[in-house]
């Protein structure tokens, strides 16, 4: 589907995070005290064999027991784990109090709390119920979940979901990835607004080297988390993404299984929505209006021959590119914006744009002549390289939506 021109000024920036687990992820997270055990034992068919992950000490963490995870006996609470993991309303509260204006919880499909998979499970039920009480004018709660595929052998990856009345259990018999992009087909959604997907942490090669793909589930697995854990970068699997035909724009998910990152973790999702409530944030995933940033606040924006990034064009020959790139904390000069450059296919650099001086505004309008490219997007860095740790000016600071040519 082609996109109508809209320029970018008719959309808000909103900033939040796509990828939480609460204390509803039970079989692991910061409630439990570090031990050797890191291995996972699975059983099924009546027999017991070394999971997807293996264990070096003979110490498993983790039983996968017919498809459900729980916390091995090894695993021991803290004596006030109960401030480490947090119920979804508390991962929600905690958001809404630093400053998110979304924030979705996503736990795994698999935890055995989890163990009915239709719409009408306890924990899953309270989950959407605290994301609908918490939302108001200031702050939008989206209740998900994880669909964590480990062990093929139908392509391995995990995906989040979001709006869904149900769950589905990536470790159950016969459930892979083929199986779930049908199921994502026909699922229905839980409230207003259209389900979205994301492709989570992903390695060059995962999903069976993104294999499955047809045009309806392209339509719903609109996202890739581009950074993950506040400074983990998946650069190489956005491009192989788009290289095979995903159409997928950048996000960042925390992936805290804890509520202490929800303050400390400073790199965000942004959407451009028209309003600041779930169906419009949804709206914006779902049409790929989205930008990634090591940044908190870093405000970007773009269109190509008038329509605005996320869109899909008509095999233009001719792309008149309209970026804005603005930081608003002009008293720190590492925030300064130093390069933004346009990629194509293969990560190819088409055009880079530095200016005289760093600034923590700038407005560049290249023109890409260019009949083959099937896809453009864009990169900025700045003088710091972020506010997540390890921060490196040498490296982009964030990844913003493609636009298409339709070609």
């Amino acid at each position: 589907m082609m996109a109508q021109a809209q320029t970018a000024s008719e959309y808000h920036i909103y900033a939040g995070n796509t990828h939480s687990h609460t204390s509803n992820t039970w079989s692991h997270g910061e409630q439990w005290a570090k031990t050797e055990c890191a291995g996972i034992l699975v059983y099924s068919n009546n027999a017991w064999s070394d999971g997807y992950v293996k264990s070096k000490t003979g110490c498993f963490g983790i039983y996968v027991i017919n498809g459900l995870q729980f916390p091995s006996p090894s695993m021991k609470l803290k004596e006030d784990s109960a401030k480490f993991q947090g119920s979804p309303e508390e991962h929600f509260r905690l958001a809404k109090s630093n400053g998110y204006d979304f924030y979705a919880t996503t736990d795994h499909s698999q935890e055995a709390g989890l163990l009915v998979q239709g719409a009408d499970n306890p924990l899953w039920a309270a989950a959407r119920q605290a994301a609908a009480k918490v939302s108001d004018a200031n702050f939008v709660a989206l209740a998900g979940f994880e669909f964590s595929e480990n062990d093929g052998p139908g392509g391995e990856g995990h995906i989040n979901v979001l709006n869904t009345a149900g769950i589905l259990n990536a470790l159950a018999p016969g459930v892979d990835l083929p199986y779930f992009y049908s199921w994502l087909k026909t699922a229905a959604a839980s409230a207003p607004g259209p389900i979205v997907g994301s492709f989570n942490h992903p390695g060059p090669h995962q999903y069976n080297d993104w294999g499955y793909r047809d045009a309806a589930v392209t339509d719903i697995l609109t996202m890739l988390e581009v950074i993950n854990s506040n400074n983990k970068i998946h650069y190489e699997g956005f491009v192989n993404a788009l290289d095979k035909g995903w159409k997928v724009s950048p996000v960042c998910g925390n992936d805290n299984h804890g509520t202490a990152g929800i303050a400390r973790q400073t790199s965000r999702t942004f959407v451009l929505a028209r309003s600041r409530d779930s169906a419009a944030i949804l709206d914006a995933m779902k049409h790929r209006r989205t930008y990634a940033s090591l940044d908190k606040n870093l405000q970007c924006r773009y269109t190509v021959n008038g329509s605005v990034m996320g869109s899909t064009l008509n095999r233009p020959d001719s792309l008149q590119f309209d970026i804005s790139v603005q930081d608003p904390d002009t008293a720190n000069a590492k925030h300064k914006i130093t390069k933004i450059d346009i990629v194509t296919n293969g990560g190819t650099v088409v055009q880079t744009y530095t200016p005289p001086e760093p600034a923590y505004t700038l407005e560049w309008k290249p023109v890409v002549r260019d009949s083959k490219g099937t896809y453009f997007f864009v990169r900025v860095w700045n003088s710091g390289g972020g506010d997540a740790p390890g921060a490196d000016p040498a490296n982009p600071v964030a990844w913003l939506a493609p636009v298409w040519t339709g070609r």
